[in-house]
């Protein structure tokens, strides 16, 4: 029987080998596919984590942005108050002066200007933060990230402190600058109509969009440059001088500026200043409702073009507007831009670009 097998053995010998080495060849495939699998498995998981590492990190990131314009509007609002006082005229006529149809002109450009110029610099300030602090939080992403491997990091404490402090230009010099174009505009605008003369809120809204054109389109600078300053001294004094991290913030800056003159943000910027004057109009519609009358129902649209207001009584209205625009209290004008869909977006796209790992070498 012995002697039969293995006479069997001998006569089917290559058959043997060969099923032998096909089934050790699936093993060690097996093996091999095994390993790639939890390798994939593996990489799968660590991008995911990463991921969702970065996701959490970004939104606390615009938690971050959001509470330091609300920390802003207090100082911005007290800059503009300050060099547009209007206040003081409106205790000067209650002494009933003799000039006191010069002081009312004034106090018609003054107040009109405090409050363009309150909807310009609060949208300059919110958008102007989503990119700082979205640039500062994708680098400190990537600090926190790859700071253990011994990797330059780019966003060192001082760092961030002397880069953040360029936003006092936009409370500073370019906040004057944007407050003497405005008040020219508002002069040419404003300044020939009488006080006695009615306008309606369709009316105050032509006005309101002749003013615009001549600050956006009529200005020699972009509206980038009141919340940056532009010039390359300039941005070397923000930095304080030239050490390695002085060399950084004016990378960041430089960054920024790069940011600034973009056409996503000029998009995102006018969305906002288009809303925050959505928003104003809004406001100033609820003064000019007709009294409710069951004998002569009416659209509100068709109100605000028939009911009208002496300027003279329009101006304490739009005076007080700024209380309203600069509120660290949210209010709906705040809310409307905090929550705009293109400045999230916008957000979104520039701390994914600072977070990336290639920006390291630039």
């Amino acid at each position: 029987m012995f002697s039969s097998a293995w006479n069997f053995v001998k006569r089917h010998k290559r058959k043997f080998i060969f099923a032998g080495a096909v089934v050790g060849g699936v093993y060690v495939l097996g093996k091999y596919a095994q390993k790639k699998i939890r390798e994939i498995q593996e990489r799968e998981a660590t991008e995911y984590i990463a991921q969702a590492r970065r996701q959490f990190h970004f939104e606390s990131n615009q938690r971050t942005c959001n509470m330091t314009v609300l920390s802003m509007l207090p100082p911005l609002r007290e800059a503009i108050i300050s060099q547009l006082n209007s206040e003081s005229l409106t205790a000067l006529l209650k002494t009933k002066p003799d000039n006191k149809l010069e002081i009312w002109e004034d106090l018609k450009i003054i107040s009109f200007t405090r409050t363009i110029v309150a909807i310009y610099s609060t949208s300059m300030l919110v958008v102007l933060l989503r990119v700082q602090l979205n640039i500062i939080g994708g680098y400190l992403y990537l600090d926190n990230s790859t700071g253990k491997s011994g990797t330059t990091v780019v966003a060192p404490p001082d760092v961030q402190q002397q880069y953040l402090s360029s936003i006092q230009h936009l409370l500073g010099d370019g906040l004057t600058a944007l407050m003497t174009v405005v008040k020219k505009a508002v002069q040419n605008s404003l300044g020939s109509l009488s006080l006695k003369q009615s306008l309606s809120v369709l009316e105050l809204e032509q006005q309101l969009s002749w003013i615009r054109a001549e600050v956006e389109a009529g200005s020699e600078r972009s509206l980038s440059w009141y919340m940056l300053a532009d010039d390359e001294n300039a941005l070397t004094d923000q930095a304080c001088g030239l050490t390695e991290n002085d060399v950084m913030t004016i990378r960041l800056l430089n960054e920024t500026r790069d940011m600034l003159d973009s056409p996503d943000f000029t998009t995102v910027l006018n969305a906002c200043l288009n809303r925050g004057f959505s928003r104003l109009l809004d406001n100033l519609a609820e003064f000019f409702r007709q009294p409710p009358s069951d004998s002569a129902p009416s659209s509100f649209p068709d109100s605000l073009s028939a009911v009208s207001l002496p300027l003279a009584k329009i101006i304490p209205i739009i005076n007080g507007q700024i209380n309203t625009i600069c509120s660290e209290t949210p209010s709906h004008f705040v809310q409307d831009l905090l929550m705009n869909d293109q400045v999230k977006e916008f957000a979104a796209n520039v701390y994914e670009t600072f977070s990336m790992p290639q920006e390291l070498q630039k």
